[in-house]
């Protein structure tokens, strides 16, 4: 349950599922088809589908590698967040988007997860949010070479870690793709 006012909608937040970010990515192809799914899911239950596009200087506006992966595309009708930062609410429109969808609960998918993802999942629960992550629907690359552990364990630790996170009045948790229920 959200602690936020008249916001009862759900949304699916889509993260930086950019070629720069998942084009080296550990399971690419089963995270991108999982992600896919999702989308059709949302699209077809009519829960609004918010998508979050990095951009910087390896991944400049309109570059190759900022577009989204081509198994992917972004409805008309469909927000796109532009971001710079980590966190996908962190100097945005991500909040006023969501505030106009009235969404208090997001379902979270994409990349990378020791970046993009865990730092909105822990946005989106400060702000009052719940923040339910796709625990098959999100990856990263292997960062191993500079001591972070291998990328399979990178997305097992975080899917443990927030199965059980909360904070008062708010709920994390983890679902895999076949078991989303946007309707809560």
């Amino acid at each position: 349950m959200t602690t936020l006012e008249n916001r009862p909608k759900t949304a699916l937040l889509v993260i930086d599922v950019q070629n720069g970010t998942v084009g080296e990515a550990h399971a690419r192809d089963a995270v991108v088809a999982n992600v896919a799914s999702l989308v059709d899911k949302a699209r077809v239950e009519q829960v609004p589908v918010v998508w979050v596009q990095h951009n910087d200087e390896g991944m400049p506006r309109e570059s190759d590698s900022w577009q989204i992966v081509a198994e992917l595309s972004r409805g008309d009708d469909e927000p796109l967040v532009e971001k710079t930062y980590l966190d996908s609410f962190e100097d945005t429109t991500l909040e006023s988007v969501l505030a106009g969808l009235e969404v208090g609960r997001l379902v979270v998918a994409g990349a990378q997860t020791d970046a993009c993802i865990r730092s909105t999942l822990h946005g989106a629960l400060v702000r009052g949010y719940d923040a339910i992550l796709v625990s098959d629907a999100h990856t990263t690359e292997d960062m191993s070479e500079w001591g972070a552990p291998p990328p399979d364990q990178v997305i097992a630790h975080t899917n443990l870690y927030w199965r059980h996170q909360t904070a008062p009045g708010r709920t994390g948790g983890t679902v895999e793709t076949k078991d989303v229920d946007f309707s809560r």
